[in-house]
């Protein structure tokens, strides 16, 4: 299956392409991974990026976004700041199978859903599980783009 998605402008690449291969050291998903641990090496850069997510906004590509998510739940699932059992590891299971949040129109609410029902596995501060519950889904672009950065915040992305 072609999805004729670009992330990152490399053709072929999102988690319903046949090339995309997430995991695997061939495949236009490593060839994203590359370039994402490239654009967000430095600790101000995923700092703008954190903050900017949370204020709504970030990335054009939301596809981006799922990228920096993906290799933060993966390693995540090494250093346990995936949330640990039941956490984003499950989030990201999903993801690679590219049909949860890929198919449907339902799937970015299922995704913003998903994001918000494990957070409390995080252990976040009061005032960022309360932003968290408090994200309005009526604006589901926002929606997801505030979760990813919270959960990104919460997990230590930034350090």
């Amino acid at each position: 299956m072609n999805t004729g998605k670009k992330i990152y402008g490399i053709p072929n690449s999102g988690w319903t392409a046949k090339e995309w291969n997430w995991g695997s050291a061939v495949g236009t998903g490593h060839d994203c991974a590359l370039i994402c641990r490239r654009e967000y090496k430095s600790r101000s850069a995923r700092e703008d990026l954190v903050s900017t997510l949370i204020g709504g906004n970030g990335p054009e590509s939301f596809e981006e976004i799922k990228v920096i998510l993906g290799l933060a739940w993966q390693r995540g699932r090494w250093d346990g700041s995936d949330g640990g059992p039941g956490g984003y590891r499950e989030v990201l299971n999903e993801m690679a199978k590219a049909e949860r949040y890929e198919i449907g129109e339902e799937c970015d609410l299922l995704f913003v859903e998903d994001l918000k029902a494990r957070y409390h596995l995080l252990n976040p501060g009061d005032a960022d599980m309360d932003a968290m519950m408090t994200i309005d889904t009526r604006y589901l672009d926002v929606a997801k783009r505030k979760c990813s950065g919270l959960v990104l915040k919460s997990m230590g992305f930034i350090d």
